[in-house]
């Protein structure tokens, strides 16, 4: 099997950095084409850069600020309305918010996670949902945190907001199923993203150990006995934007190497 996303058209979040740049290159390699979405113009330059369009696709750009629901829907909404074509999938991505225990977390914590990771997602979902339900297919596509199955120590706030996302997501996959709009949530184990630097380097210091042996020990925690690549959960999420997957909707699938323990 060889799938192809020749024609169809993309918005991926979160897409300068990590899983959502890999993603981006991989659609764009298969001849999708990708609108990018991410709140710094010089890196949606430079991730635009890597986009191959060989199929005569031709790739844009949104900078917008996910911290800001209301200019990111200003946005996308604008974007969707001059592009003269159906978005065929919509992959929400975006940072997780700062660790910490979750009783030392503030309250501003938990509402700037949500809009930023909940209530983006929903913006983003509105504003693709009428040309999808007008074609009669689509795919929404989350990407959240194997802490949907299992919290992770020290990521209180994210746990917390991520499992909200998961539930919205399989909601979503219940009520437009009838439109022929998959809607799934990828769950990434340890990956090797910049956000998992910082977080090694946050758990590292806090512990008083190298970041090393958080690696070491986070690797210890899969059955593969390694970090995941973005690449890897990239494949993932082309095969449930493809043709391939159309019967496949409202689940969370883990990508985790295996992941067991804290």
């Amino acid at each position: 099997m060889k799938s192809s996303l020749e024609k169809k058209h993309a918005i991926i979040c979160g897409s300068t950095d990590g899983i959502g740049r890999s993603t981006a290159i991989l659609f764009a390699s298969l001849g999708c084409e990708v609108t990018l979405v991410a709140r710094d113009q010089e890196k949606l330059d430079k991730a635009l850069s890597l986009l191959e369009n060989a199929h005569g696709q031709v790739h844009q750009t949104i900078c917008a600020d996910f911290n800001d629901p209301e200019d990111l829907k200003g946005k996308v909404n604008s974007h969707v309305g001059s592009l003269g074509k159906v978005v065929d999938i919509l992959v929400n991505n975006s940072g997780g918010p700062h660790g910490g225990p979750i009783i030392e977390a503030e309250e501003d914590e938990f509402r700037e996670a949500f809009d930023r990771l909940l209530i983006c997602n929903q913006v983003m979902a509105k504003a693709v949902f009428p040309g999808m339900k007008e074609k009669g297919s689509g795919r929404i596509i989350n990407i959240i945190s194997t802490s949907v199955k299992q919290v992770i120590p020290g990521l209180g706030v994210s746990n917390t907001i991520r499992g909200s996302v998961a539930q919205w997501g399989k909601t979503l996959a219940m009520e437009l199923g009838k439109y022929g709009i998959c809607v799934n949530n990828v769950l990434p184990g340890y990956t090797s993203t910049a956000r998992l630097e910082e977080l090694a380097k946050s758990k590292a210091a806090a512990l008083g150990v190298s970041t090393g042996e958080v690696y070491g020990q986070w690797e210890k925690n899969t059955s593969l006995k390694r970090l995941g690549t973005p690449e890897e959960i990239a494949n993932t999420i082309v095969f449930l934007a493809s043709d391939e997957s159309a019967y496949i909707t409202g689940h969370n699938l883990s990508v985790d190497g295996g992941r067991f323990g804290a």
